[in-house]
């Protein structure tokens, strides 16, 4: 057979495939598969598209997020939720003045009318500021060692994330206002224990980013947002309008101790300048400081011609009476921040130094605080440089030129203070009442008190 050479096993294997060829051959595979082709060719030429259906107008939208809608959850079955959409969208509040009444209570709630009265009051009574002054840092250690955080002072002041506050500077009320980021305003009096004793209003669309009561009336509290400053005058009831703009306001702070002018800063990087005698609701001056980014502007406490603005890398300080629309050059520059600048503010009696707070991940003290590194200058003489003395993280108390607070990440959680040295000298803290990191604190301007705010609008009070 032509194969005598290969073996029994070998003979065999290429005859079975030589039989199996042959059989495949007979079953002609090929012209079936032609035919087959055919016959789905013919066939699809017969077939005609049909229309897509005309959509329907009424037809049930798509679930969004109430989460990034800013929407509170609604006791309603979710089909009756999204057969009616336009119910999800967040009410943005008018342009002009609004009447000071809370979201949840008709306008002659007993309730809002007592402490709408309390505020206004308190704010007739003027302190008094004889035989104050800055403590020396042992009285100031035994000052704040006497200040404690109980149950009752503590309150769910707004709804979401506290992202400014103000202390009405009363010595008789403790009387605290907090913004979040839905652009509401709870205020809350501490003194008054009934649940009753806080109410929300509603001045704004957005994130209040920055709150004061008025140093010369604190019947005022002026509070921004990115589109507007407001002034929640209590004497009239009502939230003004002071400034609107479309260019994302970030801060503000008073230009003179009569509260009648402020320098309010853009995420943009320009600042501008507000008089809230003059009628309209633009600014004075808009004025480009050579900045990407400006995140908070302070006034200095003594010369208030002097401001500090602080932004992406740049902290520097201008001076108000030279300020124009372009071209600007600062009095001073802070420089060493090799990332984002969060803030800086002037020391609170002389202004004879700066904190800052900065996110270059160069923790030297508070290292489980968040990758935000402080530093403190010594901006005495405001020259054209300034010293680097220590890098810390600080918001100043006011009644103490050298010492500073923060919200600490360090576990129990606590505020601590330091002095501007580096030295801790007090850590606030309570096991069972503080459980959360206190990301925004204010101080009261003459009296021991402390507040802390959290991400989930919860106020602690010291």
């Amino acid at each position: 057979d032509g194969y005598s050479d290969l073996s029994a096993y070998e003979r065999k294997r290429l005859k079975n495939i030589t039989e199996n060829a042959k059989f495949f051959a007979s079953l002609k595979l090929h012209e079936v598969s032609a035919r087959l082709n055919q016959l789905t060719t013919k066939r699809r030429s017969h077939v005609t598209k049909r229309p897509k259906p005309k959509k329907v107008e009424d037809e049930l939208v798509r679930r969004r997020s109430m989460r990034l809608l800013r929407v509170e959850p609604l006791d309603v079955p979710l089909v009756e939720r999204l057969a009616h959409p336009a119910a999800e969208e967040y009410p943005q509040v008018p342009v002009g003045p609004l009447p000071m009444v809370p979201e949840d209570q008709a306008e002659n709630s007993k309730w809002t009318e007592a402490l709408l009265s309390t505020w206004m009051r308190i704010s007739e009574l003027k302190g008094d500021d004889s035989g104050q002054g800055t403590p020396d840092i042992e009285r100031y250690q035994e000052s704040l060692s006497s200040m404690v955080l109980s149950e009752e002072n503590i309150r769910k002041v707004v709804k979401a994330r506290v992202c400014s506050m103000a202390i009405h500077p009363s010595e008789s009320t403790i009387l605290v206002a907090a913004g979040d980021n839905l652009g509401h305003v709870g205020l809350w009096n501490v003194s008054c224990r009934a649940e009753e004793g806080h109410h929300v209003f509603i001045p704004h669309s957005f994130q209040v980013s920055c709150m004061h009561f008025s140093p010369c009336n604190p019947a005022h509290l002026l509070s921004l947002s990115s589109d507007t400053l407001r002034c929640g005058d209590v004497t009239r009831a009502v939230f003004d309008e002071i400034c609107r703009s479309e260019e994302n306001f970030s801060c503000f702070d008073f230009l003179e101790e009569n509260a009648s002018t402020a320098i309010v800063s853009h995420w943009s990087g320009a600042v501008a300048v507000v008089d809230r005698r003059t009628p309209g609701a633009s600014s004075e001056l808009s004025a480009d400081i050579g900045f990407s980014r400006t995140r908070t502007v302070h006034v200095h406490p003594v010369n208030k011609q002097y401001f500090l603005a602080a932004g992406s890398v740049d902290v520097c300080v201008f001076d108000i009476r030279y300020l124009k629309a372009k071209g600007n050059k600062p009095l001073s520059s802070l420089t060493g921040h090799t990332k984002s600048v969060a803030s800086a503010y002037f020391s609170p009696v002389t202004g004879s130094r700066v904190v800052t707070v900065c996110a270059d991940d160069k923790l030297r003290f508070m290292v489980l605080m968040c990758s935000s590194v402080p530093r403190v200058y010594n901006t005495t003489s405001l020259s054209s440089t300034v010293t680097l003395l220590s890098s810390i993280r600080a918001i100043w108390d006011p009644k103490q030129e050298h010492c500073f607070l923060v919200g600490s990440m360090a576990q129990p959680r606590q505020i601590q203070v330091f002095q501007d040295t580096g030295k801790l000298l007090h850590s606030f803290c309570n096991v069972d009442c503080l459980a959360s990191v206190c990301s925004i604190n204010v101080v009261h301007p003459s009296q021991n008190i402390l507040v802390g705010g959290n991400s989930s609008g919860r106020l602690h009070v010291f």
